[in-house]
């Protein structure tokens, strides 16, 4: 089976502007593609896992990745799927969020001569003349087809900024320059950045004559509709400083029944034969799965000696409740005591269990909430002793935490 093929059966592909061209491209290792990653943050999160993995497999078959680091486009701030308007960073901040994002790639693309290069757009897009680009690109945008991208649609309800409507332009100027400049034939990227992809391939055709090519990928959901890569406590991130590599493997482990082998087919790396004799299993299989899925991913992110660490505090935990070596942790500062005490709905916030009290307050009242080997009641207060020693919360079945004085 050839790599286009593969993405195919593994359920990757969304949308292609011309699939036998891409096909051909990608299967005889002939694209020169990119994908671009804006610094919203200091770490890649589980949202970016998936355009990792694709260039990883990409250049597996031989084909020359081109990882493009949004550090002028962050700037601007996609509005993409987003029903308000991004907060603006400093200059400072997007420079250290490319620098951290950097790192992060060099564990799943590799760089060097005739393998795979990173550019940052704001090394052309900061120089830009306003006048000449409005010349020079503008002329080749149309508003009213601007305005019906779903990109932008539900920002319109509720005020879509001048700012944010000059995002598409600038993503199809990257497109453009790297067309130009590095030979670029391919963008691949999420599936709600098709509209800002078209805009690329038709500005270089206006441009140049010449095609290009675009694929979108499957955006990662759970079987309830909603995006994966989300907890209590905000993203799973692949910084283990943010999200540690117990963590990490747990929130995989955890994945529901009915997205386990789609989350198996889609990120990880195990033969299609072997995922194919993975769809009969059911009941504690599925189990099994899991922890395949969790381990397999924990491994890829941060190494296989933190995914064997991980998987070995998973069962430790499970089966005596005991080993807290690798549980996630946070510390209390003294200050948020009274009277040498704190309520176990304010613990819980702390600790990122719960979004809001009202969650928190229902998952005690519900039963789901213990502190130690004790369930939790509303009126449960943990004391600094207890903080002192390190207390175990656990909320449902598999969610456990620990809380310790700072």
């Amino acid at each position: 089976m050839e790599i286009y093929e593969e993405l195919v059966a593994r359920g990757l592909v969304a949308q292609v502007t011309d699939e036998n061209e891409i096909k051909e491209l990608i299967n005889h290792g002939n694209a020169r593609f990119y994908i671009g990653f804006d610094p919203t943050a200091d770490s890649l999160h589980v949202g970016h896992f998936m355009a990792l993995c694709l260039m990883k497999r990409l250049q597996m078959a031989g084909n020359k990745p081109v990882v493009l680091l949004g550090g002028g486009t962050g700037y601007i701030g996609d509005p993409s799927g987003r029903s308000d308007m991004r907060s603006m960073m400093t200059p400072e901040t997007i420079q250290h969020n490319c620098l951290c994002f950097k790192k992060q790639m060099e564990r799943f693309i590799e760089f060097g001569s005739d393998k795979a290069i990173m550019v940052n757009n704001a090394d052309w897009l900061l120089d830009l003349n306003y006048i000449e680009l409005l010349r020079d690109v503008g002329a080749c945008f149309s508003v009213n087809n601007m305005l019906r991208a779903e990109c932008y649609k539900q920002r319109m309800e509720k005020g879509l900024s001048f700012l944010e409507f000059n995002y598409m332009i600038m993503q199809a100027y990257d497109f453009y320059h790297l067309h130009k400049h590095y030979g670029c034939n391919m963008q691949f990227g999420g599936d709600d950045q098709w509209s800002n992809m078209l805009a690329g391939t038709d500005l270089i055709r206006r441009k140049t004559g010449e095609d290009a090519y675009a694929m979108t990928i499957t955006l990662l959901m759970n079987s309830e509709g909603n995006k994966m890569g989300k907890t209590a406590k905000g993203a799973v991130w692949l910084d283990p400083e943010k999200t540690s590599p117990f963590e990490f493997f747990q929130y995989w482990r955890n994945v529901g029944d009915d997205d386990v082998l789609k989350c198996i087919r889609m990120l990880t790396f195990l033969p299609l034969e072997e995922i194919e004799r993975m769809e009969k299993w059911e009941g504690s299989q599925l189990n099994e799965a899991k922890e395949i899925l969790a381990y397999e991913l924990t491994e890829l992110v941060h190494g296989a000696s933190e995914a064997q660490n991980a998987r070995q505090a998973s069962h430790a935990l499970f089966s005596k409740g005991s080993d807290d070596t690798h549980m996630p942790t946070t510390e209390i500062d003294a200050d948020r005591l009274e009277d040498g005490s704190i309520g176990i709905l304010d613990l819980m916030l702390l600790c990122g269990l719960a979004p809001t009290k009202s969650e928190a307050r229902r998952l005690v009242q519900q039963g789901g909430v213990s502190v130690g080997e004790e369930k939790a009641a509303l009126d449960t207060r943990v004391t600094e002793q207890q903080l002192k020693n390190g207390v175990k919360i656990r909320k449902g079945k598999k969610v456990y935490h620990k809380a310790i004085l700072k």
